[in-house]
């Protein structure tokens, strides 16, 4: 039994053992819910950027310029971070599956309020509850993967929950887009069959939660709720603010292809299809999500340095292509910047969720994608703001800058990381 998690109230729920037939189908009632979860995961992702390709939609109809696209966004940013911040951990006190169904609750509620076409205000309002939920979700769900992968899997390596978990993630990222995209271009009311869509798939995932076990066992005595704190589990400082930082440059990545690429299509090259800004985030978030399978049989030391050098190339060659306006190379480096992305970010939540114990996983977590988070807002926020006093290219490739400076540090981290390791006696 872990000590840590009698001291504070909660154990992890019983992993089933090998032998009997009653053991082998608990272990099979596991490997069952695991998938569940990542369907789960995958649709509350999804959901949280169905309207990226919709926004020019919403300018036509309503009238607002990009700057108002960058304040719906920061509204989705503010829910992120509150709900990390105060809720992204309760799942380590109160279980899983209840924080699970409660940020799909959000997220259904969001989606009755868009099925309304609403105006400005009410817009704002959605995206904040969807932000409230997706702050919930990402590291519950995550860290519920983790678990129901040990169970099912008893001494196997974490390589299958990192895959899948993290391309649930960044994938589900990618889905939203490409589905409104294709309904908006070629179905009747694309500001409402989106919405509808994922508000069926959202129940079927309450569904999904309802049947999967817990793998968080509650005691009488739980600790007092507190919010989020900064946590490194059990590992060392110097690890998790090396996979912090490594978060950060990555979500920065997602963060400026989930704002760019709708505006780019539209602005830039004058093409008013949805269908085609769909796919092109699609494809980003897809080759991230390819990478980090591809990257998978490598040393975590070897994922990290194939990271940081495609995110540096990719988004050189994104500059290039935002200059000579060319979207083949707009595609190219956006392709390999979010391989980069991918693959860096894979190792940062690897390396936190073995770093904590079941019983701080979750914050640990939560406090990863808090950190993470802010790093996909800063661009997004940024670029937004800069591109009403400079053009976008020019805001770009100032961001192009920032970036590089900030991989050099996950660099010179990842390389100190390495050095103490080697130091440190195995016992």
């Amino acid at each position: 039994m872990n000590t840590i998690a009698v001291q504070q109230g909660i154990n992890p729920a019983p992993v089933p053992l090998r032998g009997a037939e009653p053991d082998r189908a608990a272990v099979a009632r596991y490997g069952a819910a695991f998938w569940w979860i990542a369907f789960v995961f995958v649709t509350g992702m999804a959901f949280s950027t169905v309207p990226t390709p919709l926004y020019p939609l919403y300018q036509v109809r309503d009238g607002f310029s990009t700057f108002t696209v960058t304040i719906v966004f920061a509204a989705y940013t503010v829910g992120v971070l509150t709900s990390l911040l105060l809720a992204g951990h309760l799942s380590d006190l109160v279980g899983r599956r209840k924080v699970l169904l409660a940020a799909l609750g959000l997220e259904l509620a969001a989606a009755v309020l868009f099925l309304a076409e609403p105006p400005l205000a009410v817009l704002l309002v959605a995206r904040l509850i969807t932000g409230l939920g997706v702050g919930m979700l990402t590291p519950t769900a995550t860290a519920h993967l983790q678990e129901l992968h040990r169970a099912s899997h008893p001494g196997a390596s974490p390589q299958r929950f990192e895959i899948v978990s993290t391309a649930a993630n960044i994938g589900g990222l990618g889905v939203g887009p490409l589905i409104a995209g294709v309904l908006a271009q070629y179905v009747a009311a694309p500001l409402r069959l989106p919405y509808l869509v994922f508000a069926v798939l959202l129940l079927i995932s309450v569904a999904a939660v309802a049947l999967a076990p817990e793998t968080i066992e509650q005691r009488s005595s739980m600790r007092a709720y507190r919010p989020l704190r900064i946590t490194v589990g059990e590992g060392d400082t110097a690890s998790y603010v090396g996979a912090a930082a490594a978060g950060v440059a990555s979500f920065a990545v997602f963060g400026l292809f989930t704002s760019l690429a709708p505006a780019f299509v539209s602005g830039t090259l004058h093409d008013s299809s949805r269908a085609l800004a769909g796919v092109i985030v699609f494809t980003m978030f897809a080759a991230a999500a390819a990478a980090q399978t591809l990257t998978s049989p490598l040393t975590a030391l070897a994922r990290r340095s194939i990271g940081l050098l495609a995110q540096a190339g990719g988004v050189a060659v994104l500059a290039v292509g935002m200059h000579t306006t060319n979207l083949a190379l707009f595609l190219i480096g956006g392709i390999v910047a979010n391989m980069g992305a991918g693959v860096l970010f894979k190792s940062a939540v690897g390396a936190v969720a073995a770093m904590a114990g079941p019983a701080t996983r979750g914050e640990a977590l939560a406090s990863l994608f808090l950190i993470s988070f802010v790093g996909m807002a800063v661009p997004a926020l940024g670029i937004g703001v800069a591109e009403r006093y400079i053009s976008a290219t020019t805001a770009v490739t100032w961001f192009t800058g920032v970036l590089l400076l900030l991989l050099a540090a996950v660099a010179a981290l990842t390389i100190r990381s390495a050095a103490a390791s080697k130091r440190t006696p195995r016992s």
